[in-house]
């Protein structure tokens, strides 16, 4: 039995023979948001010139979704730099002037961000009323007591006791209601309206985690999550100018709209004895009808392989176009592969993977714009709450259907009005946030209307002249906005998700470490006991490659965090062929 690995020469090992047929590696890139073109961009730079990005969607961003309307510029996406030290979004942003326009008011340093930092919450209860401002100011110190307490349980090892289910939204509201109820010097109607407030507080923190719920999110993993210093910016002209400048350095060819995936055919050398079952289009023109490419007689093969090579990777799009490839990296969010990693992966995923993807958590947030002739708001308030006053002493929240706007946490007023006009953003999510994406625009306006009249008490505010909403968790190609590490789940989770297929272990293939080896020694231990029978082939390390701001421990969630999952999985595969790049080969 032949070993995978050579003690020779590197021209040898299979790496390198299968670059001194082509030249090149082929790279497939699944995904033109942050995270891919991260990806292809850093990949280019390198060297690398057989780079193609499929993009699902008719347009490149993923997640980042700015919509210009008139003069202004609304995100239906990602919104906010968070933190500007060591941020690369933010020194991406500022390098090339897209703050300049940025307002004092529009860098905020709060933890939960709002357009403007300038101004008031008016916070409003459902009878009408406007809970006092010392009120508000108390709890929310309370709360942010407990807040940090939920961060000490992963970044100090505190144990969880059994009460909290190890979860963010049932410690936090028992502990806050505790202090609540055993405060001697509040007022009984003060403590009902602290108690209303709670539930109010979790439903925009689950807005900003994207859960359903903040009891399904978990406490012992909570502090994980990693927040970077200095403030939080908008810019103004919109969060996709961050994506057109990743893309600039990006030859046209290389990205593909419009080109869904269906299914990542991987281990190809290893999964049968000959040939595939699908066949790939040629190398030079990936729009080669299937019976092209040197297929018969003496023609020559247009992939540059032997006869009895394979590729190992073959991309099967939804237009039944199959592309070949060495390496694909997976950028498609969690959401998506939470519906699809039965039919996406042939092979399918080891266990573990599998077992991550169900455990790690992706929910819905959506936004919703309101447009109006004229504000009903003073120039002092930033934001309307909604404080239902008979949730003081309800569970968790989950409504039936009909009273979805129960979910709507509130809206924040856009600032400045001479960029935005009158406009109010409001915020949704979980189950509720689905069901307001069913709604057609005049029933979400209506309803909205009608939550604003009643928490304002003001039965006069007229219909918005214009709303604009998102609907991430029914688009086909997200199903959620973004991850949050779900009860039961945990970084070595996300870890789980982002190793590269095949698994091995070499550490420098599997892990990206900058240890020297001998190219003769590039297939790990585990490549060597599975052998180059003549009927298997040799197996190709760091096939199927995951990025995407799931796949990131510390910054999942945010637009960074995609951005240097992608930039971390070219790294791989830049360090994997550096050696014989220098050689020239």
């Amino acid at each position: 039995m032949q070993s995978c690995e050579s003690s020779g020469d590197s021209a040898n090992d299979p790496l390198s023979r299968g670059l001194r047929r082509r030249g090149q590696p082929r790279v497939v890139v699944i995904g033109a948001g942050l995270a891919g073109l991260a990806a292809a961009k850093a990949l280019l730079e390198q060297g690398f010139t057989d780079v193609t990005v499929l993009e699902a969607s008719t347009c490149i961003g993923g997640r980042v979704q700015s919509v210009k309307l008139g003069h202004a510029t609304f995100e239906l996406g990602a919104t906010w730099i968070h933190g500007s030290h060591g941020n690369p979004i933010y020194h991406l942003a500022e390098a090339n002037g897209l703050l300049e326009e940025t307002t004092d008011g529009e860098r905020s340093v709060g933890r939960i961000s709002l357009y403007s930092k300038n101004g008031v919450a008016c916070y409003l209860t459902n009878r009408g009323h406007r809970i006092p401002k010392d009120v508000v100011e108390e709890f929310s110190d309370l709360y942010n007591e407990v807040y940090n307490l939920t961060q000490e349980f992963f970044r100090h090892g505190k144990p969880v006791n059994a009460e909290s289910q190890n979860s963010v939204g049932v410690f936090t509201r028992e502990e806050v209601r505790n202090r609540i109820r055993d405060d001697p010097d509040d007022p009984e109607a003060t403590k009902c309206l602290k108690l209303a407030m709670i539930q109010q507080y979790l439903k925009v923190e689950s807005c900003e985690s994207s859960s359903h719920s903040m009891d399904d999110v978990s406490l012992s993993a909570f502090g994980e999550w990693t927040e970077i210093p200095g403030a939080h910016h908008i810019i103004p002209s919109g969060f996709i100018r961050v994506v057109e400048l990743l893309a600039e350095g990006i030859p046209a060819h290389v990205i593909q709209l419009g080109k869904p995936v269906r299914c990542v055919h991987w281990d190809q050398a290893s999964a049968r004895p000959r040939g595939p079952e699908i066949e790939p289009r040629g190398e030079g023109d990936h729009n080669l009808d299937a019976g092209e490419g040197g297929q018969g007689g003496e023609e020559p093969r247009g992939d540059g392989r032997d006869e009895d090579e394979q590729w190992p990777v073959l991309v099967e799009c939804e237009d039944c176009e199959v592309i070949p490839a060495d390496h694909v990296i997976v950028t498609v969010s969690l959401g998506v592969l939470k519906r699809q990693y039965t039919s996406f992966f042939r092979p399918g995923l080891p266990t573990e993977k599998v077992a991550a993807i169900h455990r790690l958590g992706i929910g819905t947030t959506d936004k919703i714009f309101l447009e109006f002739e004229e504000p009903f708001w003073g120039p002092e308030c930033n934001s309307i709450q909604f404080v239902w006053e008979d949730e003081a002493e309800s569970g968790t929240l989950t409504y039936p259907p009909e009273l979805w706007y129960r979910k709507i946490c509130g809206f924040d007023v856009l600032y400045p009005p001479e960029r935005y006009g009158h406009v109010l953003s409001g915020w949704i999510c979980g189950e509720e946030a689905l069901v307001m994406e069913k709604c057609d625009d005049e029933a979400v306006a209506e309803i909205c209307t009608e939550m604003l009249r009643q928490f304002t008490g003001n039965p006069n505010i007229p219909k918005p002249r214009r709303i604009l909403r998102s609907a991430w968790g029914s688009n086909p190609y997200f199903r959620g906005s973004y991850s949050y590490t779900q009860v039961g789940s945990s970084g070595a989770d996300v870890e789980k998700l982002a190793k590269p297929l095949p698994y091995t272990e070499s550490s420098k293939l599997a892990q990206g470490s900058s240890s020297k080896q001998q190219p003769g020694h590039l297939l790990s231990s585990k490549c060597s006991e599975q052998s180059l029978d003549p009927n298997r082939g040799s197996i190709k390390p760091m096939q199927v490659l995951f990025s995407g701001e799931a796949t990131h421990r510390k910054y999942y969630s945010t637009t960074h965090g995609a951005l240097l999952s992608g930039q971390r999985e070219a790294a791989r595969l830049i360090e994997m062929y550096q050696d014989l790049f220098q050689q020239g080969t």
